[in-house]
């Protein structure tokens, strides 16, 4: 069981820049982990996953071009890069880890069993 939190949210004009940060417990190589954003009103939706190890990444649509997922193994964290923010990015973002398959899929929330409390980004000018 590995415990993660999300740090680096905050308020930033549409076409900024924001950088996430999930630090786990303990060590991630056994786990994918992926970023994950919960707007007012919606249901949780999968953003970005990278594999055990960092060996593959995995977007969403909507984000491709925009968000970059990074993983550093010897500091336990993974980050999430976000640019050209867009107001439709305003939501609260969760880190997540889980021990599904290996090549890790954004969308299937129900890989991911440990899940940070998440941080609000806000995207408005």
């Amino acid at each position: 069981q590995v415990q993660v939190v999300e740090s680096g949210g905050g308020l930033v004009q549409p076409g900024g820049s924001l950088r996430l940060t999930c630090t786990a417990s303990g060590t991630l190589d056994s786990y994918s982990t992926g970023w994950f954003r919960q707007a007012p009103g919606k249901d949780r939706e999968g953003v970005a996953c990278m594999s055990n190890k960092g060996g593959s990444a995995n977007y969403v649509y909507s984000v491709q071009g925009r968000f970059t997922i990074s993983r550093d193994n010897a500091k336990n964290t993974v980050s999430l890069q976000m640019n050209t923010l867009k107001p439709e990015d305003t939501a609260v973002y969760y880190c997540a880890a889980g021990l599904g398959p290996r090549n890790c899929d954004p969308k299937a929330l129900h890989e991911y069993q440990y899940w940070g409390q998440g941080t609000q980004v806000t995207v408005s000018s």
